[in-house]
């Protein structure tokens, strides 16, 4: 058999209320005074979390800098004026808070901002991440890209395309999962969301990179998302269910940090290249769309998966239980008008870009461009 590895996890916080330890946190990792940049989506400021973090660390003796300008798929110029912003007031510690565009951002500034370098140079590894780096906590507020557990981040090209960045540079030192901070998230995207965790789980359990000791983390994640899913849409306030989608989360994370993705998340990036698009509802649409080709490459891991989610164990008994989940979740099985007029060849194109053909080649089944412009079309189809 052959060997594998697991990857660092970094140390998890997990608790109602475990935010409140952000400033002891900090204290473990840079001196008393130290400059902090805290990097936050600027939809959190309404609720006053974004206050709420600065001010903690102020109590605990922190100079404190905000950057809000952060949107869903950020920049690589927006990391760039993070990083900028960030050496300019000499910042140690860089405190991440946010769904996973503000934790992919707050990750890449951090790995960055140690050198002058554009972010763009580090981009689907073109270079090694610079050696210094600034020390980072993240507190995310969605529950699906497992962002505050993997080595990887993604920023977003001119011309939209996901560019990927690698590094144990990139892994977060402390992760906090306090699941106050998901309440406030609408139905609608604590769907998404917890779809997204479910898919990162399944496909790390069912491609090339896949193993036995992985696998703990990513079935666990899938019969977490299972269990608790409808609960959190249904009962927003149930923090057992949103901590719960909280584990989920870390675990798919931990687990993708380890195999990886495949042709579900192909699809999903590629879509996102083409028109503005959540990406748990990317992902979760290309999944169900792709299961029917897919399943037939892994069929006992895809069985696997079954079971972790309580259904009947087989391939088959998946796609019934994802189905039913994407129903009972509310999340809506098409693209809808938003794709009109998107062909396959181009999404097909898209999908064979070299950014994303890391994830085709993980996949157990061969898929070259016949088979590419098949599942393009099985997508836009659904």
């Amino acid at each position: 058999m052959a060997s594998y590895q697991l990857a660092r996890v970094p140390r998890i916080t997990v608790g109602a209320g475990a935010r409140q330890g952000l400033a002891d946190l900090a204290s473990g990792l840079v001196p008393a005074g130290a400059a902090v940049l805290l990097a936050a989506d600027p939809g959190l400021e309404a609720l006053g979390l974004v206050a709420e973090a600065a001010d903690t660390l102020r109590r605990g003796g922190f100079t404190v800098v905000t950057f809000t300008d952060i949107k869903s798929d950020p920049t690589l110029a927006q990391a760039d004026a993070a990083a900028d912003l960030a050496r300019s007031v000499g910042a140690t510690l860089l405190v991440a808070l946010g769904g996973g565009s503000a934790l992919d951002l707050g990750k890449a500034v951090a790995a960055v901002a140690g050198a002058e370098a554009p972010a763009a140079r580090y981009a689907l590894c073109a270079a090694p991440l610079p050696v210094a780096r600034l020390k980072t906590i993240v507190l995310p507020t969605t529950s699906g890209t497992g962002s505050e557990t993997t080595r990887t981040a993604i920023l977003s090209g001119t011309d939209g395309a996901k560019l990927w960045f690698w590094g144990e540079e990139l892994k977060p030192d402390e992760v906090v999962l306090d699941p106050e901070l998901t309440v406030s998230l609408p139905a609608g995207l604590t769907a998404a969301t917890g779809l997204d965790a479910l898919v990162h789980a399944v496909e790390a359990a069912t491609n090339r990179n896949a193993n036995p000791a992985n696998d703990a983390h990513a079935h666990e994640a899938i019969r977490l998302v299972a269990g608790h899913l409808e609960t959190a849409v249904r009962t927003p306030g149930d923090l057992a269910a949103r901590e719960a989608l909280q584990r989920a989360a870390a675990l798919a994370g931990i687990a993708i940090d380890n195999a990886g993705t495949a042709i579900a998340h192909t699809i999903g990036h590629a879509l996102a290249s083409l028109r503005p698009i959540h990406h748990g509802r990317a992902v979760g649409v290309a999944m169900l769309a792709s299961l029917p080709w897919v399943v037939e490459g892994s069929p006992d891991a895809f069985a696997r998966c079954a079971a972790a989610m309580g259904a009947e164990a087989s391939p088959q008994g998946f796609i019934a239980a994802y189905r039913a989940l994407m129903q009972r979740a509310g999340l809506a099985p098409t693209l809808g008008p938003a794709f009109d007029g998107v062909t396959p060849e181009a999404l097909a194109a898209q999908m064979a870009r070299p950014e994303n053909m890391p994830m085709v080649r993980s996949t157990r089944r061969e898929a070259g461009d016949a088979e590419l412009l098949g599942l393009a079309r099985a997508t836009l189809a659904a």
